[in-house]
């Protein structure tokens, strides 16, 4: 979704919590994702692979110069011959620990043995998020998660609002100037807004 579709959904969702919540969300992603860390870890359940959020991370890390937040697709099944960056299992959850991310996408309940592995990872030092459909155990083992349980948005729609505003120079802290997409989404704001009242 680009720039401009998303400034759109911003303007539809205006007056609900989901902008203000999704760029809070994204804070918190962005912050704990820091450039001599050891990366963003990204996973699904055994049903729902993340891999369009994953995409849209990629191109978000590239479009605000900060490589970090591209994040390592971690799979349930790989299939031998892929490639490279669809070969990572689920052993690498083994490998986590302190300077690293972790983000669950779990829109139905995990499964124990994913849960299991999540929970060692945060033993180990590793930050947990969670998008999820507002599960307890999930909530128990993250640091920080946002659920998505109302019929207003699809987990769909707010992994393109969180991944948008994770590549927003405008964040708060966040490093350098604006960059043209966030110009260009402030734009589109101020054109497709009401005029002012003296009109």
């Amino acid at each position: 979704m680009d720039a401009v579709r998303v400034a759109l959904l911003r303007e539809v969702l205006a007056g609900t919590e989901w902008p203000a919540t999704t760029r809070r969300f994204a804070g918190v992603l962005r912050s704990s994702v820091v450039p001599q860390g050891g990366g963003l870890l990204l996973v699904g359940t055994e049903e729902y692979e993340p891999w369009h959020l994953a995409a849209h991370l990629v191109d978000e890390a590239a479009w605000s110069g900060l490589p970090e937040l591209a994040p390592t697709l971690v799979r349930h099944r790989v299939r031998p011959g892929g490639p490279a960056h669809l070969g990572v299992g689920l052993a690498r959850l083994a490998a986590a620990g302190r300077g690293e991310t972790l983000l669950l996408v779990a829109p139905g309940r995990p499964g124990a043995g994913l849960l299991e592995r999540v929970h060692d990872a945060r033993r180990a030092g590793a930050t947990v998020l969670a998008l999820d459909g507002g599960h307890p155990e999930v909530h128990g083992l993250a640091h920080e998660a946002l659920t998505v349980a109302d019929d207003e948005l699809d987990l769909d729609t707010v992994q393109h609002l969180v991944s948008a505003a994770a590549g927003e120079n405008c964040l708060p802290g966040a490093r350098g100037r604006w960059r043209f997409q966030d110009r260009l989404s402030r734009l589109v704001d101020q054109l497709t807004s009401p005029p002012p009242g003296r009109w």
